[in-house]
């Protein structure tokens, strides 16, 4: 098991600025980080991989897609922009030496169409990010999809969503994740998610219901843990946690008051507890 930890609580983009942060996170712990990857190109990232390597961390990446590229438009030219921005972020990730890129690039992040998805949606949706998932096989890269909650986003919301669109898809590097805040939210049962996404499951995000600290709040933690074991689950397990810093990102994520005192007690407590939970000695929760 690998324990990552993502670094939008403190920022939308990674600079030298933040190379001081990497050490104290590789100094409590960590294998590794999940970097934002919202802009730029491949180049701008080698002094960030450097820095990686000379700490020994590992990474993952998380991006997303926007009303400019938005794989599920009606608008060819747009689904191509969402196709070329994911191209993009594959290159990005090969030069950081990322396993795997996540996030909900399904679909535009925060756009509503006043319906359920469409068939046409799901197969716009399908067909790009099957294009896409062949280029990240040249790079050795694993695609996990995220479902979102419904206030979200529209297009997939559920687990079982998930595994349809991945079935839809077929590309053997196009597989889904879990995070506990969306499934806290979405679903019956932190178990019975596990257990619907586990024959297609390719990273876990630790998200307590309120993004704050993980192990303070009302995700039924004994049952994600114990279940993710049960599926016999060995990847990343990333602490995920939004807080105000970034006000585009708390505005995205309606994060609108402070949901831990500060972001040092979100790692260090958070790495703790799913240390705890993997080795079978926590109590959940509080």
């Amino acid at each position: 098991m690998k324990i990552g930890m993502n670094l939008l609580l403190w920022t939308g983009g990674v600079t030298s600025e933040h190379f001081p942060l990497l050490a104290k996170l590789k100094a409590v712990g960590f294998d590794g980080v999940e970097l934002p990857v919202f802009g730029g190109t491949a180049a701008d990232y080698k002094p960030i991989r450097a820095e990686l390597d000379k700490q020994g961390l590992k990474c993952t990446t998380v991006t997303i897609l926007t009303k400019e590229t938005n794989a599920i438009s009606p608008d060819a030219a747009t689904r191509q922009k969402a196709l070329d921005w994911l191209k993009t972020v594959i290159e990005i990730n090969h030069t950081l030496g990322a396993e795997t890129v996540v996030g909900p690039y399904h679909s535009a992040i925060g756009e509503f169409s006043g319906a359920g998805p469409t068939a046409d949606e799901k197969k716009r949706s399908a067909d790009v990010l099957r294009q896409a998932a062949e280029f990240a096989k040249s790079a050795n890269l694993m695609m996990a999809i995220e479902y979102l909650n419904r206030f979200e986003c529209y297009l997939l919301t559920t687990a079982a969503q998930a595994v349809e669109l991945v079935k839809m898809v077929d590309h053997p590097n196009f597989r889904t994740m879990y995070d506990t805040f969306h499934a806290h939210i979405e679903e019956k049962s932190q178990a019975a998610t596990v257990r619907t996404l586990a024959p297609v499951l390719a990273h876990v995000h630790i998200s307590e219901n309120d993004r704050g600290t993980p192990g303070t709040g009302q995700v039924d933690w004994d049952a994600a843990f114990s279940t993710l074991a049960e599926v016999k689950y060995d990847g990343w397990m990333t602490i995920e946690a939004f807080g105000r810093a970034l006000p585009d990102l708390a505005a995205a994520t309606k994060v609108w008051r402070d949901l831990f005192p500060t972001p040092d007690e979100v790692y260090t407590k958070g790495i703790k507890f799913i240390k705890e939970q993997l080795s079978g000695t926590g109590t959940c929760c509080g």
